[in-house]
Protein backbone atom coordinates (compact mmCIF):
# COMPACT_ATOMS: atom_id res chain seq x y z
CA UNK A 1 0.00 0.00 0.00
CA UNK A 2 1.38 3.41 -0.94
CA UNK A 3 0.66 6.52 1.15
CA UNK A 4 1.54 10.14 0.41
CA UNK A 5 3.64 11.77 3.12
CA UNK A 6 4.68 15.40 3.46
CA UNK A 7 7.24 17.01 5.75
CA UNK A 8 9.76 19.84 5.60
CA UNK A 9 13.43 19.83 4.59
CA UNK A 10 14.42 21.05 8.06
CA UNK A 11 16.85 18.78 9.96
CA UNK A 12 14.34 17.82 12.64
CA UNK A 13 11.95 16.37 10.02
CA UNK A 14 14.56 14.68 7.85
CA UNK A 15 16.14 13.26 11.03
CA UNK A 16 12.81 11.72 12.09
CA UNK A 17 11.74 10.36 8.70
CA UNK A 18 15.07 9.32 7.14
CA UNK A 19 14.91 5.65 8.17
CA UNK A 20 11.23 5.41 7.23
CA UNK A 21 11.42 6.81 3.72
CA UNK A 22 14.84 5.39 2.84
CA UNK A 23 14.01 1.81 3.85
CA UNK A 24 16.45 1.65 6.75
CA UNK A 25 13.69 0.01 8.78
CA UNK A 26 11.15 -2.59 7.73
CA UNK A 27 7.97 -0.79 6.64
CA UNK A 28 6.26 -4.11 5.93
CA UNK A 29 3.75 -3.64 3.09
CA UNK A 30 3.67 0.17 3.35
CA UNK A 31 5.41 2.51 0.93
CA UNK A 32 5.60 6.28 1.11
CA UNK A 33 5.45 8.80 -1.71
CA UNK A 34 7.33 11.73 -0.15
CA UNK A 35 6.75 15.47 -0.63
CA UNK A 36 9.30 17.84 0.92
CA UNK A 37 7.90 21.35 1.28
CA UNK A 38 7.97 24.45 3.46
CA UNK A 39 5.61 24.04 6.41
CA UNK A 40 3.26 26.80 5.24
CA UNK A 41 2.92 25.04 1.89
CA UNK A 42 2.04 21.86 3.79
CA UNK A 43 -0.45 23.86 5.87
CA UNK A 44 -2.14 25.09 2.69
CA UNK A 45 -2.15 21.61 1.19
CA UNK A 46 -3.78 20.27 4.36
CA UNK A 47 -6.68 22.66 3.76
CA UNK A 48 -7.05 20.91 0.39
CA UNK A 49 -6.60 17.45 1.99
CA UNK A 50 -3.93 16.71 -0.62
CA UNK A 51 -1.74 14.31 1.38
CA UNK A 52 -2.54 11.17 3.34
CA UNK A 53 -0.04 11.97 6.10
CA UNK A 54 1.42 15.42 6.68
CA UNK A 55 3.47 17.60 8.95
CA UNK A 56 1.55 20.80 9.69
CA UNK A 57 1.51 23.65 12.17
CA UNK A 58 -0.69 23.26 15.23
CA UNK A 59 -2.92 26.17 14.17
CA UNK A 60 -3.33 24.74 10.67
CA UNK A 61 -4.16 21.35 12.16
CA UNK A 62 -7.01 22.75 14.25
CA UNK A 63 -8.44 24.32 11.09
CA UNK A 64 -8.51 20.94 9.30
CA UNK A 65 -9.23 18.64 12.25
CA UNK A 66 -12.40 17.36 10.61
CA UNK A 67 -10.21 15.75 7.90
CA UNK A 68 -7.12 14.72 9.88
CA UNK A 69 -6.21 13.17 13.25
CA UNK A 70 -2.89 13.66 15.04
CA UNK A 71 -0.60 10.63 15.23
CA UNK A 72 1.14 9.86 18.51
CA UNK A 73 4.69 9.99 17.04
CA UNK A 74 6.44 12.66 15.03
CA UNK A 75 5.16 15.90 16.57
CA UNK A 76 7.25 18.96 17.43
CA UNK A 77 6.49 20.12 20.96
CA UNK A 78 8.76 21.27 23.71
CA UNK A 79 10.04 23.92 26.06
CA UNK A 80 12.39 26.72 25.14
CA UNK A 81 11.89 26.05 21.43
CA UNK A 82 9.34 28.64 20.36
CA UNK A 83 9.54 31.30 17.63
CA UNK A 84 11.36 34.56 18.27
CA UNK A 85 10.24 38.10 17.47
CA UNK A 86 13.27 39.97 16.12
CA UNK A 87 14.08 43.36 14.60
CA UNK A 88 16.99 45.47 13.40
CA UNK A 89 16.79 47.53 16.60
CA UNK A 90 15.07 47.40 19.94
CA UNK A 91 11.45 48.58 20.02
CA UNK A 92 9.38 49.28 23.14
CA UNK A 93 6.88 46.43 23.64
CA UNK A 94 4.07 49.00 23.59
CA UNK A 95 4.99 49.86 19.99
CA UNK A 96 5.07 46.32 18.60
CA UNK A 97 1.37 46.09 17.71
CA UNK A 98 1.75 48.94 15.20
CA UNK A 99 4.85 47.55 13.46
CA UNK A 100 5.04 45.87 10.06
CA UNK A 101 5.75 42.29 11.11
CA UNK A 102 6.93 39.53 8.77
CA UNK A 103 5.48 36.12 9.61
CA UNK A 104 6.27 32.65 8.19
CA UNK A 105 2.66 32.07 7.10
CA UNK A 106 -0.88 32.86 8.17
CA UNK A 107 -1.62 29.30 9.31
CA UNK A 108 1.56 28.84 11.34
CA UNK A 109 1.91 28.35 15.07
CA UNK A 110 4.30 31.31 14.93
CA UNK A 111 1.43 33.56 13.83
CA UNK A 112 -0.79 32.20 16.60
CA UNK A 113 1.88 32.83 19.24
CA UNK A 114 2.41 36.37 17.93
CA UNK A 115 -1.31 37.04 18.40
CA UNK A 116 -1.23 35.39 21.81
CA UNK A 117 1.40 37.92 22.95
CA UNK A 118 0.26 40.89 20.82
CA UNK A 119 -3.44 40.47 19.94
CA UNK A 120 -3.61 43.94 18.39
CA UNK A 121 -0.86 43.30 15.82
CA UNK A 122 -2.48 43.84 12.42
CA UNK A 123 0.09 44.76 9.75
CA UNK A 124 1.41 41.28 9.01
CA UNK A 125 3.49 40.31 5.99
CA UNK A 126 3.44 36.54 5.27
CA UNK A 127 6.57 35.23 3.56
CA UNK A 128 8.85 32.21 3.37
CA UNK A 129 10.51 31.72 6.78
CA UNK A 130 14.01 31.88 5.30
CA UNK A 131 13.36 35.33 3.78
CA UNK A 132 12.32 37.11 6.99
CA UNK A 133 15.74 38.17 8.26
CA UNK A 134 16.71 39.76 4.93
CA UNK A 135 13.32 41.47 4.65
CA UNK A 136 13.98 43.18 7.97
CA UNK A 137 17.51 44.17 6.92
CA UNK A 138 16.14 45.67 3.68
CA UNK A 139 13.56 47.68 5.62
CA UNK A 140 10.60 45.81 4.12
CA UNK A 141 9.43 44.89 7.63
CA UNK A 142 10.05 46.48 11.02
CA UNK A 143 10.15 43.13 12.80
CA UNK A 144 9.71 39.47 12.06
CA UNK A 145 8.82 36.14 13.64
CA UNK A 146 11.55 33.58 12.98
CA UNK A 147 11.40 29.81 13.26
CA UNK A 148 13.64 26.80 12.54
CA UNK A 149 17.40 27.36 12.25
CA UNK A 150 17.08 31.15 11.99
CA UNK A 151 16.91 31.36 15.77
CA UNK A 152 20.57 30.27 15.77
CA UNK A 153 21.77 32.73 13.13
CA UNK A 154 19.83 36.02 13.43
CA UNK A 155 22.34 37.67 15.80
CA UNK A 156 25.15 37.07 13.30
CA UNK A 157 23.29 39.40 10.94
CA UNK A 158 23.09 42.16 13.54
CA UNK A 159 19.43 41.54 14.42
CA UNK A 160 18.11 41.67 17.98
CA UNK A 161 15.47 39.74 19.90
CA UNK A 162 12.38 41.65 20.98
CA UNK A 163 10.62 38.68 22.60
CA UNK A 164 10.83 34.92 22.84
CA UNK A 165 7.21 34.14 21.93
CA UNK A 166 7.55 30.55 23.12
CA UNK A 167 8.80 31.67 26.52
CA UNK A 168 5.84 34.07 26.75
CA UNK A 169 3.49 31.14 25.96
CA UNK A 170 5.07 28.92 28.60
CA UNK A 171 4.96 31.63 31.28
CA UNK A 172 1.28 32.37 30.69
CA UNK A 173 -0.05 28.82 30.12
CA UNK A 174 2.40 26.54 31.92
CA UNK A 175 2.21 24.22 28.90
CA UNK A 176 4.86 23.05 26.42
CA UNK A 177 4.81 24.77 23.04
CA UNK A 178 2.88 22.74 20.44
CA UNK A 179 4.70 23.80 17.29
CA UNK A 180 3.57 21.18 14.79
CA UNK A 181 2.08 17.71 14.47
CA UNK A 182 2.03 14.74 12.14
CA UNK A 183 -1.56 14.08 11.11
CA UNK A 184 -3.24 11.42 8.97
CA UNK A 185 -6.54 11.46 7.12
CA UNK A 186 -9.45 10.23 9.22
CA UNK A 187 -10.68 8.18 6.25
CA UNK A 188 -8.02 5.57 7.07
CA UNK A 189 -8.82 2.90 9.68
CA UNK A 190 -7.43 3.37 13.22
CA UNK A 191 -5.32 0.22 12.85
CA UNK A 192 -3.45 1.75 9.90
CA UNK A 193 -2.93 5.01 11.79
CA UNK A 194 -1.41 3.06 14.66
CA UNK A 195 0.90 1.19 12.27
CA UNK A 196 2.12 4.42 10.68
CA UNK A 197 2.70 6.03 14.07
CA UNK A 198 4.64 2.95 15.18
CA UNK A 199 6.84 3.14 12.06
CA UNK A 200 7.54 6.85 12.63
CA UNK A 201 8.61 6.02 16.18
CA UNK A 202 10.86 3.20 14.92
CA UNK A 203 12.37 5.57 12.36
CA UNK A 204 13.19 8.11 15.07
CA UNK A 205 14.59 5.43 17.36
CA UNK A 206 16.85 4.32 14.49
CA UNK A 207 18.12 7.90 14.09
CA UNK A 208 18.65 8.37 17.83
CA UNK A 209 20.65 5.14 18.02
CA UNK A 210 23.20 6.66 15.60
CA UNK A 211 23.14 10.25 16.83
CA UNK A 212 25.13 12.59 16.82
CA UNK A 213 25.94 11.21 13.37
CA UNK A 214 24.25 13.32 10.70
CA UNK A 215 22.97 11.11 7.89
CA UNK A 216 23.45 11.85 4.20
CA UNK A 217 19.69 12.45 3.90
CA UNK A 218 19.74 15.20 6.53
CA UNK A 219 22.87 16.74 4.99
CA UNK A 220 21.36 16.62 1.51
CA UNK A 221 18.40 18.77 2.47
CA UNK A 222 20.30 21.25 4.67
CA UNK A 223 23.26 21.93 2.41
CA UNK A 224 23.75 25.56 3.39
CA UNK A 225 23.63 24.79 7.10
CA UNK A 226 26.62 24.13 9.33
CA UNK A 227 26.56 20.68 10.95
CA UNK A 228 26.69 22.24 14.41
CA UNK A 229 23.56 24.23 13.59
CA UNK A 230 21.91 21.04 12.31
CA UNK A 231 22.57 19.35 15.66
CA UNK A 232 21.30 22.40 17.56
CA UNK A 233 18.18 22.25 15.40
CA UNK A 234 17.64 18.54 16.07
CA UNK A 235 18.38 18.88 19.80
CA UNK A 236 15.85 21.70 20.12
CA UNK A 237 12.95 20.35 18.07
CA UNK A 238 13.21 16.56 18.48
CA UNK A 239 12.55 15.19 21.96
CA UNK A 240 10.43 12.78 23.99
CA UNK A 241 7.23 14.32 22.61
CA UNK A 242 8.40 13.35 19.13
CA UNK A 243 8.50 9.71 20.24
CA UNK A 244 5.09 9.97 21.90
CA UNK A 245 2.83 12.92 22.68
CA UNK A 246 2.03 11.53 26.14
CA UNK A 247 -0.68 13.18 28.20
CA UNK A 248 1.31 16.37 28.67
CA UNK A 249 1.69 16.83 24.93
CA UNK A 250 -1.99 16.21 24.27
CA UNK A 251 -2.91 18.66 27.03
CA UNK A 252 -0.66 21.31 25.47
CA UNK A 253 -2.46 20.96 22.13
CA UNK A 254 -5.82 21.29 23.91
CA UNK A 255 -4.59 24.45 25.66
CA UNK A 256 -3.47 25.76 22.27
CA UNK A 257 -6.97 25.09 20.91
CA UNK A 258 -8.53 26.99 23.82
CA UNK A 259 -6.33 30.01 23.22
CA UNK A 260 -6.87 29.92 19.45
CA UNK A 261 -10.62 30.06 20.07
CA UNK A 262 -10.25 32.83 22.63
CA UNK A 263 -8.27 35.14 20.36
CA UNK A 264 -10.28 34.46 17.20
CA UNK A 265 -7.66 32.44 15.33
CA UNK A 266 -10.08 29.49 15.26
CA UNK A 267 -13.80 29.86 14.55
CA UNK A 268 -15.04 26.81 16.44
CA UNK A 269 -13.72 23.79 18.30
CA UNK A 270 -13.45 20.56 16.28
CA UNK A 271 -16.27 18.15 17.08
CA UNK A 272 -14.05 15.05 16.87
CA UNK A 273 -11.16 13.94 19.06
CA UNK A 274 -7.95 15.60 17.90
CA UNK A 275 -5.92 12.43 18.35
CA UNK A 276 -5.87 9.17 16.42
CA UNK A 277 -7.21 6.24 18.42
Amino acid sequence: MKLTLGFSTCPNDTFIFDALVNHKIDTEDLEFDVYLEDVETLNQWAHEARLDITKLSSLAYLQVASEYAILDAGSALGKGCGPLLIAARQWPLDDIARLRIAIPGVHTTANMLLHFAFPDARELKPMLFSEIEDAILRGEADAGVIIHENRFTYAQKGLVKLMDLGDYWEQHTGAPIPLASIAMKRSFPPELMQRVSHLIRKSLEYAYARYPEISAYVLQHAQAMDEQVMRQHIDLYVNEYSLSLQQEGKKAIEVFQREALRNGMLDKAPSLSLFAA
